[in-house]
């Protein structure tokens, strides 16, 4: 048993109690590196200390075990073995971070009762997954892993199930491996003939004793109740703080404020429950599924039950009028017409075959094609060999396809971006209350290391109260009241607006992008989108049209090539015509044709008809698949040798990925043998045939097309030794139909560039954003498509990397083989203006173009050069469904931020396990990726890229405001502590809540820049260009501040407040007049410096509700201090009769304002340019920079291969 079978199972433990895992690529959860399993047991000691402490501090440490459960399980149990844990902790650590997150589960048993776990009876054992389950020693490995009982357990007939559930996904104690496994593994190993042997259904006795092991089969999304979603909102740490600063404001007097924040809070909490509650009760709707569902029975009886109790081992009696699926299930007799829309994005039905017997072993990944996945929707079912279509179930609850989608969207895979974990940092040490930051959209570990951004925040808080304290002791204030004031300062430097604001961010891009098109279901996705350094795109459906024109045919005579036949339907009768007329896997629905769209292209071109059900059957005497029918002879065509005639479909084997052709075995009236036919990639067709049947021009002819951007499809057959009957061809193995065969012809189709593709191509590589082509067809086809688009320039140098694996004992071989550069004809429907839009780089760049068999003998046989391959690789053909994914994960590997476009069908894994997945999807949202594009065109790229430029931004700029507007109020309150008095209770709520508020929601309205630009927006915060922007805007703060106070205090009318009266009772005064007037202007000012556009951002004269909000609210400031009139009473103002006092206030409001975008424009200009002379250029820490450098000194492949 390997560790790579599920993400918390594996080997012997490393440490006492402890079990460390590397796990294995995986699309849903490829974030993950590693896995640490920890036991915990009960101690009666440790439980007494356990209650002693949570006495003894009035029940203060279950708030902080509520929030760290990790600690509760530490200080309440003590270490063991798995063997004997009752409570698990589950440490994960993410591929790209060195933090580990922490869980705790509870081990659950679960007593099996007497008899349950005996094998079944010989009619069943032939099964193997009964045996497998009561740890027999059948024959095979995997059948040992399923040991689930210990030795005495099993002597004393006391037989316990050991499991526990996490992230819904139930994982059982193997006894043998003395590990926990996910149940699934059970099923590993397990042969088709193992799949076929179930048709009998499973006993009641095995039944139960599976439903035990495996669970009900059900995907439980968690509804809490309202009671409970209050007690869990209410104990967030942010609310906590909230609860603290409005307790300590009512002791400060500040009543309104506190009320103020009060209703705003409660407000924010409803609204909380409510959203929380309608997400859950939506997504559990959205997943539930019960339905009746008809299963066998041993000795042929069937019976009705529920969805809900299927285990693996059940075979289903599938309706023929279809109906959702409600299990992962192997079809082993009949076919389906499936809607797998649901989980792959991709809306063409796809036809479903029965399983073929054999030894190989069953998985559902590689045998897509006839599996039935959870969640689809059958639109029809048909039988052939007996009155019923038969599956067998595979996997149920959360094991299946769509259970581990609903997993992946109810426990995310973490954002890791330094973004999140410095403004966390920055907000946690303004606050100086360590796990108390209160918000938790930025919720990501802590560093190991505190930085200076941490370092400043913390000194400047500390500085304060510091100050703070001693001032007020200057002043005689009662004790009592400096605690107050001191914890006040606490509430004063954490801005309450900012997790609404930082939330806005990203919900005005996400509205921007729902707007045109782009539906996003993960929002910190769209800062992501903003950093990416390079894209995967596929190509069929993507770069290209979805449609194939149909060029013509390439027949054979002999071993030589004829030419082109434009009309296929104009070929005379024999295997080749017959090839293309039956080799497909369509099917009628509702009287049309449905099917993968190069299969309906084909058989337009022939002219041919699709007849299935009793017409078919009545046709031939006989049952049979399906019946293609030939069109009504033409005159012209009257003269032939002979005249076509219906064509029976008797077996097929539905195209795969991996095998990359399909087969079908097809009969016609008067044969007295069928025929098989076989359709797919050149090469593989070819290297099937009998080598006398292949023209010795193949290659030529092959490159001849290809080089000009078509799309080429072989076609083979050769006759079987078989009755030409249903029975004996449903009896073939894939195997024996692909043997001897003999070359047909060649099938030559068009496939155009979409006209939105070489613009957004030659868009991304001017803004130093790497492009890749990552597509399942042909490797010269994709070479010419990446030529046509500008993916290659004319100019650059193109070389494909040919692997030869080990054989007859010699090594793994590279070859190296540069290709001259040429612009497809058929790429661009005007050549000449598709090569002028060429990217020309000086100097030119160097590409790397290989396929996915030389893909995986690099992976396995040259790993050390593989990197400097990925930093080059351009072009990667014939690539797998899951070899698109291992190209993506081993490019992050370099620490590139990876995005990946494609059609959402054979890219799922890659879609996920990228950073930015973009599925091109006519679906409002799909959970194949993050981002859903309901327009079918790459456009979609650069804008989510502009998008995410804009939001990450906007969200600097906003954190620095925020930031700002925290230590301008801090500065304030300072000012007025050292003369013992403080803003006024409305003067807080007016600035927090009327100003701070308004324009901070305001001004990330402000849409993204209409340019794509080479500059990327710095992902993090610990920058000096942000820590002087800090810096200076806070000293001009200040300074201003303490100018205006300065210059109060020297006017002749000036009366100084009564500093023996403690604030707000002294109120109002001169001093806090002054310093409120001039900070509230100082917050408008700001937030207009924060805002600049370019070059990421459109300008800020195109945000008019910000303008508009800012001209509002400057006015009344003007206003209020020039003719305070009404407000001067709540605000508790001092009147200021001097007019020209008053204009030097304004004097110095406009001297703020200049001094602050002159700060942010010198910065932004000069310091780059000043850091860069004065320090020398750093190397970069990414390990794709790194390369890129090594390179550039020592070029690989070695540059002496003809330039384009």
């Amino acid at each position: 048993m390997s560790a790579d079978s599920s993400p918390l199972m594996g080997s012997t433990p490393a440490s006492y109690g402890t079990l460390t895992i590397e796990t294995s690529l995986d699309p849903l959860s490829s974030s993950v590196s590693s896995v640490r399993l920890s036991g915990y047991c009960g101690s009666p000691w440790r439980v007494i200390g356990y209650h002693v402490v949570v006495w003894m501090m009035a029940g203060i440490p279950l708030l902080l075990f509520h929030w760290k459960p990790v600690w509760g399980v530490w200080l309440r149990f003590r270490p063991c073995s798995l063997a004997h844990a009752e409570t698990l902790v589950i440490e994960i650590r993410d591929k790209e971070d060195s933090s580990w997150q922490l869980y705790t589960v509870r081990v659950q048993t679960e007593a099996i009762g007497e008899g349950s776990l005996e094998p079944p009876p010989r009619t069943q054992a032939e099964d193997g997954r009964s045996q497998a389950a009561v740890g027999a020693v059948p024959e095979g490995a995997w059948k040992d892993t399923a040991q689930l009982c210990g030795h005495e357990e099993a002597v004393s007939g006391q037989r316990v199930l050991r499991y526990y559930i996490f992230q819904g996904q139930r994982y059982i104690w193997i006894e043998t491996q003395q590990a926990f496994c996910q149940v699934s593994l059970l099923d590993h190993g397990r042969t088709c003939d193992d799949i076929h042997r179930s048709r009998s259904g499973l006993g009641l006795q095995d039944q139960t004793m599976r439903k035990t092991i495996y669970g009900p089969n059900v995907i439980r999304v968690p509804v809490k109740s309202y009671p409970q979603l209050l007690i869990d909102e209410a104990l967030n740490p942010y609310y906590g703080f909230q609860a603290f600063s409005i307790g300590l404001w009512l002791a400060d007097h500040y009543y309104w404020y506190a009320l103020c924040i009060f209703l705003i809070s409660s407000i924010s909490i409803c609204l909380s429950l409510y959203k929380t509650r309608k997400q859950s009760e939506t997504l559990r709707d959205m997943v539930k599924l019960s339905v009746r569902v008809c299963v066998c029975r041993p000795g042929g009886e069937e019976e009705w039950v529920d969805s809900s109790e299927l285990v693996p081992g059940d075979c289903l009696v599938l309706p023929k009028e279809g109906g959702l699926m409600p299990c992962d299930a192997a079809l082993v007799a009949g076919e389906c017409m499936v809607n797998e829309s649901s989980l792959t994005g991709e809306s063409v039905p796809v036809l479903k075959t029965a399983l073929p017997e054999g030894p190989m072993p069953y998985c559902p990944e590689t045998q897509q094609r006839h599996t039935l996945f959870c969640g689809t929707l059958m639109l029809q079912a048909r039988s052939f060999v007996g009155p019923h279509v038969l599956a067998v179930v595979t996997r149920t609850g959360f094991c299946t396809a769509k259970g581990g989608l609903v997993s992946s969207i109810l426990h995310p895979r973490p954002v890791n971006f330094k973004f999140y974990k410095h403004s966390m940092k920055f907000v946690a040490a303004l606050s100086v209350l360590g796990e108390c930051a209160p918000y938790r959209l930025c919720m990501v570990p802590r560093a190991p290391h505190p930085n200076l951004t941490e370092s400043l925040a913390v000194s400047s808080a500390l500085f304060g109260t510091i100050y703070s304290v001693f001032i007020l002791h200057q002043n005689r204030v009662p004790v009592n009241e400096i605690v107050l004031r001191a914890l006040d300062l606490v509430t004063v430097v954490v801005p309450p607006a900012l997790p609404a604001a930082m939330t806005v961010c990203t919900l005005y891009a996400q509205s921007r992008l729902r707007s045109q098109g782009v539906f996003c279901i993960h929002p910190l996705r769209i800062n992501l989108g903003g950093k990416l350094q390079l894209v995967c795109f596929d190509k069929t459906g993507t770069l290209t049209e979805d449609g194939l024109d149909v060029m013509g045919v390439v027949p054979l005579q002999g071993q030589a090539f004829l030419p082109l036949v434009p009309e296929p339907r104009r070929l005379p009768t024999g295997p080749l015509l017959r090839a293309l007329a039956t080799c497909h896997a369509l099917s009628r629905l509702q009287d049309t044709p449905v099917g993968d769209p190069m299969d309906l292209k084909m058989v337009e071109s022939t002219g041919w008809v699709l007849e299935e059900g009793p017409a078919a059957d009545l046709a031939f005497g006989t049952q049979v698949l399906a019946v293609m029918r030939p069109p009504v002879q033409e005159p012209q065509l009257q003269g032939m040798e002979e005249p076509p005639g219906p064509v029976s479909i008797l077996s097929r084997f539905p195209f795969s990925s991996a095998l990359q052709r399909m087969d079908v075995v097809v009969a016609w009236p008067g044969a007295t043998q069928p025929e098989a036919y076989v359709k797919g990639s050149p090469e593989l067709v070819a290297g099937l045939c009998n080598p006398e049947t292949v023209p010795a021009d193949f290659v030529q002819m092959l490159q001849s097309y290809t080089a000009a951007g078509y799309r080429v499809v072989a076609l083979a057959g050769r006759p079987l030794p078989i009755p030409p009957s249903l029975g004996a061809a449903q009896q073939l193995t894939r195997d024996t139909v692909e043997q001897e065969l003999s070359l047909l012809g060649l099938l030559v189709m068009r496939n155009l560039l979409k006209p939105q593709t070489t613009p957004v191509i030659q868009a991304l590589r001017r803004t130093c954003i790497r492009t890749v082509m990552v597509t399942g067809d042909n490797l010269q086809t994709a070479v010419t498509v990446a030529q046509s688009c500008g993916m290659v320039g004319l100019r650059e140098r193109l070389v494909i990397i040919r692997a030869t694996p080990p054989e007859r004992g010699q090594p793994a071989s590279l070859e190296l083989l540069p290709v001259e550069s040429s612009v497809a004809m058929n790429g661009a429907k005007d050549p000449d203006q598709a090569a002028g839009r060429t990217v020309e780089q000086d100097p030119p760049s160097s590409h790397l173009a290989l396929s996915g068999s030389t893909f995986g003998v690099l992976m396995k046989h040259f790993p050390r050069l593989l990197p400097k391959v990925l930093v080059q690789g351009t072009i990667f053909a014939r690539m797998a469904p899951e070899q698109k994914t291992e190209l993506v994960c081993e490019l992050q590997k370099l620490q590139y931020c990876v995005g990946m476009c494609g059609d959402g069908a054979n890219d799922c894994g890659a879609l996920k396990a990228a950073d930015v997945g973009i599925s091109l999807s006519q679906a409002e949202a799909s959970v194949v990726s993050p981002f859903t594009s309901s327009v079918a065109n790459i456009e979609c790229v650069p804008m989510v890229i502009r998008e995410g430029r804009c939001s990450l931004d906007t969200s600097f700029s906003v954190f620095k405001y925020m930031a700002l507007y925290s230590l301008t109020q801090f500065i304030s309150v300072l000012i007025l502590y050292t003369i013992n008095t403080n803003l006024g209770d409305v003067q807080f709520l007016a600035i927090d809540l009327v100003i701070t508020t308004t324009v901070a929601v305001l001004m990330s309205r402000t849409g993204p820049s209409l340019v794509l630009g080479r500059a990327r927006p710095p992902g993090a915060l610990l920058s000096v260009l942000v820590l002087s922007s800090l810096l200076l805007q806070v000293a001009l703060v200040a300074s201003v501040q303490l100018g205006g106070y300065f210059l109060t205090v020297v006017q002749p009318w000036f009366e100084p407040l009564n500093k023996t009266v403690p604030a707000p009772d002294n109120l109002p005064n001169y001093e806090n007049t002054v310093v409120f007037s001039l900070s509230s202007f100082q917050y408008l000012i700001l937030a207009a410096a924060m805002s600049k556009g370019a070059p990421f951002r459109r300008p800020l004269y195109t945000n008019v509700p910000f303008l508009v909000a800012l001209a509002l609210l400057g006015s009344i400031l003007v206003g209020l201090l020039l003719v305070p009139g009404l407000l001067r009473g709540p605000l508790a103002l001092r009147n200021i009769t001097d007019t020209c006092f008053k204009l030097l206030l304004l004097g110095l409001v406009a001297f703020n304002f200049v001094g602050a975008f002159m700060l942010e424009t010198v910065l932004d200009q000069c310091l780059p340019d000043c850091l860069r002379r004065l320090r020398p250029k750093r190397a970069s820490k990414k390990r794709f920079k790194q390369l890129e450098q090594e390179l550039a000194e020592q070029p690989w492949p070695p540059p002496t291969g003809p330039w384009g």
